[in-house]
């Protein structure tokens, strides 16, 4: 039930202009000071009267003055102010532009630009055991932003991980999502950390679709379920599927999603490329049988043909042996010429 009340819309708010309100605010507060100095003046010269509430309203000018500035808002392009009024939702503005709205409203901070940096540092740091000076935890906090949410488009490059594929080989994987924040409402309520959210899912998600593929397929029956290596667009199309089904609850949109490495785990790279080289092998092998059997049997039919010699089985059966050595062998032949005899 209480799930159900943080389930709320997006409210676009229309905020007055600005510049407007803040002259005429600039000329309350200097209309206020004269008004008090004049009322010191007059009070000296013995003119009591009304005095005594002039001066209260110059007071109250400078309490509430000063207090409205707090209501003006500059708005960027791309960027978006989320507001509360006494810890409630108030509305979201989103147009650019100076506005002015209820001084009384407080702006929710989003997370840091630089959230996603310290969810890698972080991973880094757990490999390594330790994290470099100057590395990008500190960077991030040097780039905290104001309490501006960002609109724009932005790039996710999540670190290379390690994931078992479909026959359980171990693969070093990494991507590259592209999104954007579309619901401020859902970014900034309904998840603690909308930018580590987005990397976490990026991560279960990638484990997910890496499980259901290998990273080659040699078999004929396996190669129409695709592979890590041979089927990236069907992948990054299902990655992006995959990742877009967990963060619309967070108000992103993702635009796009890349592998931008694929490659064995070190442990495993050096007997898979043996045995890449070893298909590689036999399928130049049986290539060259081909073409050599081709080949000795077009030498046959024409010394047959054109009666150039005539060969018994066995003569045939020892030429057959002699061209198969000659054709498939990985050294050049070297012949025994015979002068002496037919054979």
């Amino acid at each position: 039930m209480n799930d159900n009340k943080l389930r709320f819309d997006e409210k676009r708010l229309k905020a007055m202009a600005g510049i407007p309100l803040l002259i005429l605010n600039i000329l309350a507060m200097i209309a206020g000071i004269v008004l008090f100095i004049f009322s010191i003046i007059w009070l000296a010269d013995g003119f009591p009267g009304a005095l005594p509430l002039l001066i209260l309203c110059s007071l109250v000018t400078f309490l509430i003055c000063p207090f409205l500035f707090a209501g003006f808002k500059l708005i960027r392009p791309n960027e978006a102010l989320v507001l509360t009024l006494f810890g409630k939702y108030y509305g979201t503005l989103k147009d650019d532009g100076f506005f002015f709205v209820n001084p009384l409203v407080s702006a929710v901070d989003p997370p840091p630009a630089g959230a996603v940096l310290k969810v890698s540092a972080w991973a880094e740091m757990n490999e390594s055991g330790k994290q470099k000076s100057g590395t990008a935890e500190s960077k991030a906090d040097k780039r905290r932003p104001t309490n501006k949410m960002s609109m724009k488009t932005m790039t996710l490059n999540n670190e290379r991980q390690k994931i078992n594929d479909k026959l359980g080989n171990p693969v070093e994987i990494g991507i590259v999502v592209i999104w954007r924040v579309v619901d401020t409402v859902k970014a900034m309520f309904h998840v603690d950390d909308y930018v580590e959210y987005l990397s976490i899912q990026c991560d279960s998600a990638l484990r997910a679709i890496v499980r259901m593929y290998p990273y080659d397929t040699t078999d004929e029956a396996e190669a129409t379920t695709g592979s890590l290596r041979g089927s990236s667009q069907e992948i990054c199309v299902k990655l992006m599927e995959e990742i877009q089904a967990k963060v619309d609850v967070a108000g992103l949109e993702i635009l796009e999603a890349r592998i931008t490495h694929l490659a064995y785990a070190p442990e495993i790279a050096a007997a898979m490329l043996q045995r890449q080289q070893a298909n590689a092998i036999v399928d130049a092998r049986n290539l060259i049988v081909e073409g050599a059997v081709g080949m000795v049997e077009m030498a046959l039919e024409k010394l047959s043909d054109r009666g150039v010699v005539q060969l018994d089985e066995e003569r045939k059966a020892a030429m057959v042996s002699n061209l198969m050595v000659v054709l498939c062998g990985n050294r050049d032949a070297q012949p025994i010429v015979n002068s002496g005899s037919l054979y």
